[in-house]
């Protein structure tokens, strides 16, 4: 089988570089990768030619409009048979591929997903961020590639998509953030089946500040109103996980300080 990466950069090089470095270790070699910029003003062109004589490399510049419309880009300018999202602040691991396709050939599924880690030179900050992401008491482990939480929702930073899937959904609708479990669920109207591949993760730096992290989540919020508005049958208790732990969180605090200063 062959898969396509398709990636969306904004402003973002020395990720990309680190990206495309993981890329030439890959075990499995049936691939090709396409960037698309963003609007950048802080393009990654340099990067792209590093890369060129070690990697199948398609770059593209356009206005921008968001990551999902400019994943929607990439999969028009790609003729694979399988199209793999990730973002541009993650590392690959060489057998993810490999994974990948061994999974898919004794269950095929028309998408899948994948945990996301942290990785061991990761500051000790990305390493909390990636727990607040992952963890169970704060996502209810719905971004931590936990099996017993009903179907697996492939988030875009590590997912995974056929063809005829996302050409039969249109692929990522006007949203973000959300954009990938409003995918997920379309998905799942028509038919089709997600699954989880535990081995096929990936390291996922995510924001490098409490600001940036802050913004992240708060939009995170603002957006489950519109899924849950667009469907509502897909509403789950777990989707209240991170609202109780800052709550929870919140409460603690002042206790804490109380009790210390006792």
């Amino acid at each position: 089988m062959h898969f396509s990466f398709v990636i969306p950069v904004f402003n973002r090089p020395a990720e990309v570089d680190e990206l495309l470095e993981s890329l030439t270790f890959q075990t499995y070699t049936n691939f090709d990768t396409v960037i698309v910029e963003d609007g950048s003003t802080l393009k990654c062109d340099k990067v792209i030619n590093k890369y060129k004589s070690k990697l199948d490399i398609q770059y593209y510049f356009k206005s921008n409009s968001g990551p999902g419309p400019s994943r929607n880009y990439g999969v028009d300018k790609s003729n694979s048979e399988y199209f793999i999202f990730c973002d541009s602040d993650c590392i690959i691991p060489p057998m993810y591929l490999n994974e990948v396709q061994k999974q898919l050939k004794i269950n095929y599924t028309d998408a899948f997903g994948g945990p996301d880690n942290a990785h061991s030179s990761f500051t000790p900050l990305q390493k909390a961020i990636n727990y607040a992401m992952t963890a169970f008491i704060t996502t209810g482990g719905i971004r931590g590639g936990k099996k017993s939480i009903g179907n697996f929702q492939p988030r875009s930073f590590n997912m995974g998509i056929s063809k005829t899937a996302y050409s039969n959904t249109g692929g990522f609708g006007n949203i973000h953030p959300g954009e990938d479990p409003d995918l997920t669920i379309r998905l799942w109207k028509l038919g089709y089946e997600t699954q989880l591949i535990p081995k096929a993760f990936v390291y996922h730096k995510r924001r490098i500040s409490w600001t940036q992290f802050y913004k992240q989540v708060n939009k995170f919020g603002k957006c489950r109103p519109i899924l849950n508005y667009w469907h509502p049958e897909t509403s789950k208790i777990t989707y209240w996980f991170p609202t109780c732990f800052i709550f929870g969180l919140a409460l603690g605090l002042p206790v804490s300080i109380i009790n210390n200063s006792s």
